[in-house]
């Protein structure tokens, strides 16, 4: 989706997913070392995600990408906060042997403007709720949903926190109207 041939490897060790960073319209940050942390967060709290075979591309881009993207995979001819591309179905990342040949899992793409007004609006940094989108991507990489079911949405939201608590996040959905 990404051409992650031309991305850089950022970071993978022998118990989790090798990473591939494109850094296009967002300010300098620590955005490699914020997705790394974070993907090993979404790991411990889903497990699926822990495989070394996994390759997983994240492009921190514009809304204007993310916009064309939308429109072009999803039919939605608006900007969003975060896409996934998932690349395996959910039963073939479960059915995935510990040893074998390099996996794709998928890509997620971040829209940088969509994403800094809503960290605004939430009144938190915008690396906090990047986290968060790009955990919520690997959860939809994972094959998690929130649109199905309440059940299948509480299920998805649950791992959001847990993996959030690991780095120190507070819950996103903490504020919400029940």
């Amino acid at each position: 989706m990404f051409c992650a041939f031309l991305m850089r490897p950022i970071w993978s060790n022998a118990a989790a997913m090798e990473l591939e960073l494109d850094i296009e319209h967002w300010p300098a940050g620590e955005w490699n070392t914020l997705t790394q942390r974070t993907a090993e967060a979404a790991a411990a709290a889903a497990p699926e995600l822990a495989s070394r075979r996994l390759h997983v591309s994240v492009l921190f881009t514009s809304d204007a990408e993310v916009h064309n993207l939308n429109r072009e995979w999803r039919d939605r001819d608006k900007p969003t906060n975060v896409l996934s591309f998932p690349m395996l179905a959910r039963e073939e990342l479960l059915d995935l042997a510990t040893d074998g040949p390099p996996a794709m899992l998928g890509d997620i793409a971040l829209a940088y403007g969509v994403c800094a007004r809503e960290a605004a609006e939430k009144n938190i940094l915008i690396a906090d709720h990047a986290a968060h989108l790009i955990i919520h991507g690997l959860l939809h990489l994972a094959g998690y949903d929130h649109v199905g079911s309440d059940a299948e949405a509480e299920a998805m939201e649950a791992l959001e926190i847990a993996a959030l608590a690991k780095l120190g996040l507070s819950d996103p959905y903490a504020d919400r109207d029940l």
